[in-house]
């Protein structure tokens, strides 16, 4: 008996019916992936967390003393300071612990000055640190111990203080430092370079995950930050929570407010 094949028209309804499922379950698993780049960086994180804990607990409490200019200034940057416990290098096995899993392509690399939600800072060899140090977190640099005398006194030197749970250390960050002041302006655009605005909140208001970020606090806690709660945390000694937030830009405004 001569088997029957498939028409034309069943063929073709068969392919619309995997288009339309297609359709329904790429949205599923972009959020899926998305969700797990979030739970990884957030493990990321923690792991970051031991270090700094292994880092002072090993110098009496206190966190490295930060660059504070000079010639011996950048051996005294986080990454140097915490070398030897973690590593850091051109080895591909370092960018899944220093990079967000949504930032994971220096800067370098990416051949423009934009886009740096998405881009990892690289020293590229300048302030002494060794060719290749990378990294998309950073370090809130009122975070430090310097020698008595330099800065304004508003430094937290040591994880061991009051309210630490409000205290941001490290951070998804366009540089690998900033020292935001409640003046700080946010971003002018979603998808900006900016490291041209200097040491600011706007180093760490980026939109890696759903109108927020995700840090770690003094206490060891990891947790997701709404970009506008930004402009909240405890980031110095006097820093004065309870002012007036900026003028939101536009692509900000429907992000929860705080």
């Amino acid at each position: 008996m001569k088997r029957k094949g498939f028409t034309l028209i069943e063929l073709l309804v068969v392919i619309a019916i995997i288009a339309l499922l297609m359709a329904i379950l790429m949205p599923t698993l972009a959020r899926a992936k998305k969700q797990a780049k979030d739970v990884i960086c957030r493990a990321n994180l923690k792991h970051w967390g031991l270090v700094w804990s292994m880092y002072t607990g090993d110098h009496d409490g206190y966190f490295h003393r930060g660059w504070i200019g000079g010639a011996t200034g950048p051996a005294d940057t986080w990454p140097n300071a915490v070398r030897s416990y973690v590593g850091i290098g051109t080895d591909s096995n370092d960018v899944d612990f220093y990079c967000c899993p949504e930032a994971t392509k220096p800067i370098d690399q990416g051949k423009r000055l934009d886009g740096g939600v998405h881009l990892a800072w690289s020293f590229g060899g300048v302030f002494n640190h060794r060719i290749g140090d990378y990294g998309s977190y950073g370090i809130n640099s009122w975070v430090c111990n310097p020698p008595r005398g330099y800065g304004s006194g508003e430094n937290w030197r040591t994880p061991s203080v009051k309210g630490a749970g409000y205290v941001p250390l490290f951070l998804d960050s366009a540089w690998y430092n900033a020292k935001p002041h409640h003046t700080d302006n946010p971003p002018f655009a979603e998808d900006g370079f900016f490291h041209v605005v200097g040491s600011t909140v706007g180093m760490f208001c980026l939109n890696r995950h759903s109108g927020a970020v995700n840090g770690l606090f003094l206490d060891w806690s990891v947790r997701k930050i709404g970009l506008k709660e930004l402009w909240k945390l405890t980031w110095h000694k006097g820093y004065p929570t309870d002012a007036d937030p900026p003028v939101w830009p536009d692509w900000m405004k429907g992000f929860k407010d705080y």
